[in-house]
């Protein structure tokens, strides 16, 4: 075994070696498998450690790993589950909508693929666009900060709150950190919004297209999307108020500035419009504003958000650091006034407690660092540049697809595919070329307007890989009959 081996590779050829020693029986030590398998010494104790978790050795701290009483038959004997078909469908009322918990939409962008493919369907920051010496900086200032390890206020850290009320609402703007509350990122603050302002059963309107999470976490809930139609200036009002009297939906999910997958910005003139409808309604507007930050060099100025022009309280605005800055940060913000602030606070520490206070303490570092403003600079410009290069390869490579809007912030392309043509075949013979790209389907609501996928130009590390990708994504069109010229 070289080097190069994984940890997987390791675990699974000891499990097999188990049976050479008899229970409690001491496995030669970790410097003995070093030398024997040539792994890293960090090797052989997650591979300890995995089998341990597995129940088929026990470690002891300064003796060494015994075999356990169990024995890998033991642990791969497969229970019958199949009595949870019947529970994990069972409602407690034949009108109630059924809860259903689908993650394909959000696997199809989330799932690592096989080693050489290149990554066309990602939403996150490749490591080399991460701020990563900010972070470990800003994490090691946290965690020396007097208090960090406290319990921290349930709402949030102050300090963070007012950043992100002043972010959201701009400076002297309608917010205060009192109208905030911090969140585990924003797919944590969309099930708490969601799951906070409709009951089970009700209808949620959407956009359509729409981000599959926000059909992924009201089906959850037992919610009904109700798709209303947007363009590549947002959803159209007339529509949106229309589908209000029609379904009597309290709740409105929107992504007004760089809308995913679309592109999309809310035109100046719809704004009032939108809140204007929510109003008639009775209804909330969940502003998911994921996008901001990640504005491309030649975006121009940003329009403000709808939480910062609501004078009623109907904008429940959410926001992230996630996306700017690494899959793990996992630092977001909900922001809202009036009644319904207590009842999403309530229904973030039934589920959660609370964020992590050093989490909030490092992010709070992060921020008021002069490294914080250089990498937002740096983001912007190498996303114009990924952007124009995916755009031109597309043309060049692909003209029969329709670019349906070059967007001038977020991480992705929406293409309209031929009519006819099979999206999801598409998607999987892209993969076998080597290419991991996004099928149109999951975001839709309801049925699509035509066949679409989505490709990203975030997670390649440089523009000679997002040629090669849109290459083997040309070949797999070729292949499936597809025009290609």
């Amino acid at each position: 075994m070289n080097n190069g081996s994984s940890v997987a590779g390791l675990v699974e050829t000891l499990r097999q070696d188990l049976d050479k020693y008899a229970v409690g029986e001491r496995l030669p030590a970790s410097r003995a498998l070093v030398d024997r398998y040539r792994v890293s010494p960090v090797t052989v104790t997650r591979a300890l450690a995995q089998l341990a978790s597995e129940g088929l050795v026990v470690t002891r701290p300064g003796a060494g790993s015994y075999r356990a009483a169990g024995g890998p038959a033991a642990v791969r004997r497969q229970a019958d589950t199949s009595w949870q078909q019947v529970a994990l469908s069972a409602e407690h009322s034949p009108d109630q909508v059924p809860r259903t918990v689908d993650a394909s939409g959000l696997l199809a962008t989330l799932a690592a693929p096989p080693a050489g493919v290149i990554q066309l369907h990602g939403g996150y920051l490749p490591t080399s666009l991460q701020p990563e010496r900010a972070l470990a900086a800003a994490l090691a200032r946290a965690g020396r900060r007097p208090g960090a390890w406290n319990v921290p206020p349930l709402e949030g850290v102050a300090e963070l709150r007012g950043w992100f009320a002043r972010e959201i609402g701009g400076p002297g703007g309608p917010l205060t950190a009192s109208d905030v509350l911090i969140t585990a990122g924003g797919q944590s603050a969309l099930t708490t919004a969601l799951r906070a302002l409709a009951p089970p059963g009700a209808p949620v309107l959407v956009e359509s297209p729409t981000y599959p999470g926000v059909l992924a976490v009201a089906r959850a809930a037992g919610l009904r999307p109700v798709p209303v139609p947007a363009d590549a200036d947002g959803v159209r009002p007339e529509l949106l108020a229309e589908a209000f009297r029609a379904t009597g939906a309290r709740v409105f999910v929107c992504q007004p500035l760089f809308q995913n997958p679309t592109g999309g910005v809310l035109a100046d003139d719809r704004r009032p419009a939108v809140l204007a409808a929510a109003r008639a309604a009775g209804a909330f507007v969940v502003e998911d504003d994921f996008a901001r930050r990640m504005a491309h060099e030649d975006a121009g100025p940003l329009p403000r958000t709808l939480a910062a022009d609501d004078t009623e309280g109907v904008v429940v605005h959410l926001c992230s650091l996630t996306k700017i800055t690494s899959p793990n940060l996992r630092v977001g913000a909900l922001a809202a006034r009036g009644p319904v602030l207590d009842r999403l606070r309530g229904n973030q520490i039934v589920d959660s407690f609370f964020v992590p206070r050093p989490l909030q303490e490092a992010a709070l570092e992060l921020v008021g660092a002069p490294a914080w403003p250089r990498h937002i600079r740096t983001v912007a410009a190498e996303l114009r540049v990924r952007r124009d290069a995916l755009a031109a390869a597309l043309r060049r490579e692909l003209p029969s697809l329709t670019i349906e809007q070059v967007p001038r912030g977020g991480f992705h392309v929406w293409l309209r595919l031929p009519d006819g043509a099979d999206e999801q075949a598409v998607a999987a013979a892209a993969l076998r070329e080597g290419v991991a790209v996004a099928p149109g389907r999951p975001y839709f609501a309801a049925e699509p307007q035509g066949p679409h996928l989505r490709v990203s130009f975030a997670l390649a590390e440089h523009t000679a890989e997002l040629d090669e990708g849109v290459r083997r994504l040309r070949t797999a069109c070729a292949q499936l009959g597809l025009p290609t010229g």
